[in-house]
């Protein structure tokens, strides 16, 4: 028996390069966005997609309950709020092992940038509502945007965004040097069915974004918080 249903395929925009072969562009997002009253663009994070609900803490598959070691702190979390989510399935970037980048300014090791309950995608507002009672972040919001979305507006805007550093500045997890954001999600800021999700969901990767291989998981490090890291304070990398 399925017990979870994982998170929806994520069409690139037609602008987006950091692609791969089983990658799928919106060739169509101008029209999808004109049925769109809201939209909000986030930052897309560099981490593995986990979910957390009743029946457990989930990779990016879905087939059964993770126990990765670098899901260990999010299945103790699990253990304290089980009993809190009901219906509520919780979406969120784990950031607790470095992957292709590097983020030296974290305050935390997971970010929810989605809630589903049933047939439905909860509206950013709620989904901030719900991440602030579990006591977990969202993702760093970049803008809320309103109609009319012009395609030429919407694609400068998101290539300026793609050009940063992160929030949390980025570095080349293998050079330690500084690097964009991964990428930008923009979604619709409303609630809609899950069965529209290619609709109302839209990325934007940077090109070359991945820099892992197959021995990944046997080498992984755990990313050190803010407070963790040694010497002064870090100050906020500029990337050009």
């Amino acid at each position: 028996m399925v017990i979870s249903q994982k998170y929806g395929r994520t069409y690139h925009y037609p602008f987006s390069p950091g692609t791969t072969s089983d990658n799928r562009f919106n060739h169509h997002y101008q029209e999808d966005l004109r049925r769109i009253p809201v939209l909000v663009h986030t930052e897309k994070l560099d981490g593995e997609n986990n979910c957390l609900s009743r029946y457990g803490v989930f990779a990016r598959s879905h087939a059964a309950p993770t126990q990765s070691p670098w899901t260990r702190h999010l299945r103790d979390r699990w253990e304290m709020i089980r009993r809190d989510l009901g219906t509520l399935e919780v979406f969120g970037e784990n950031l607790y092992a470095i992957h292709s980048i590097e983020y030296r300014r974290l305050e935390h090791h997971f970010f929810v940038f989605a809630i589903r309950e049933r047939d439905r995608w909860l509206s950013w507002e709620e989904t901030r509502f719900y991440a602030h009672l579990l006591d977990f972040p969202v993702v760093p919001e970049l803008q809320m945007a309103y109609p009319p979305f012009d395609a030429e507006r919407v694609e400068s805007q998101v290539e300026e965004w793609a050009s940063q550093a992160s929030r949390f500045d980025s570095c080349d997890g293998r050079t330690g040097q500084p690097c964009t954001m991964e990428g930008v999600v923009s979604r619709n800021a409303t609630e809609y069915p899950v069965a529209a999700f290619k609709q109302n969901v839209f990325k934007y990767v940077r090109a070359g974004h991945v820099q892992t291989d197959a021995h990944w998981t046997r080498n992984w490090k755990r990313a050190p918080l803010s407070w963790e890291r040694s010497g002064p304070v870090l100050q906020q990398t500029t990337v050009r």
